[in-house]
């Protein structure tokens, strides 16, 4: 069956959290709260989505100013789908929607560390976080 990658298309919690599972990712998000899962979905501003038929593949959600750097918060792909380059065009897809200058920046799930070297991405050793709930010092 053919992948059709869209910008557009609607998804919903349910799908999101489907397609989260599916790829393994559901180990580091939080699947089991809808109502963070919806925010999450709400307050992305670029998504972007493959898709079988009916059934949502492959997902990646950023948060971008779409002119300097946008942060490819979740690159999911069904397990299913993986190594037939939907990661890679979501990526791509991601790209063509951003501004000449606009780098994207990503945390890479531990699986995927050497994934992303592969297609070009650029190691930064200087990324840091501050945990929820963390107190500056």
């Amino acid at each position: 069956m053919d992948i059709v990658f869209s910008t557009d298309r609607p998804l919903t919690s349910a799908q999101f959290i489907d397609v989260l599972r599916r790829s393994t990712l559901a180990e580091r998000r939080p699947v089991d709260d809808v109502a963070c899962i919806e925010a999450m979905l709400h307050h992305a501003n670029l998504l972007c989505t493959a898709w079988s038929g009916e059934t949502l593949i492959g997902v990646a959600r950023s948060v971008t100013d779409f002119a300097y750097c946008c942060y490819l918060s979740d690159l999911a792909v069904d397990a299913a789908f993986q190594s037939r380059g939907v990661g890679r065009e979501l990526i791509r897809l991601t790209q063509s929607k951003l501004g000449l200058r606009a780098k994207i920046i990503l945390l890479a799930a531990p699986a995927a560390r050497e994934y992303y070297p592969r297609i070009g991405f650029q190691r930064h050793d200087s990324a840091w976080m501050l945990p929820a709930g963390s107190a500056l010092g």
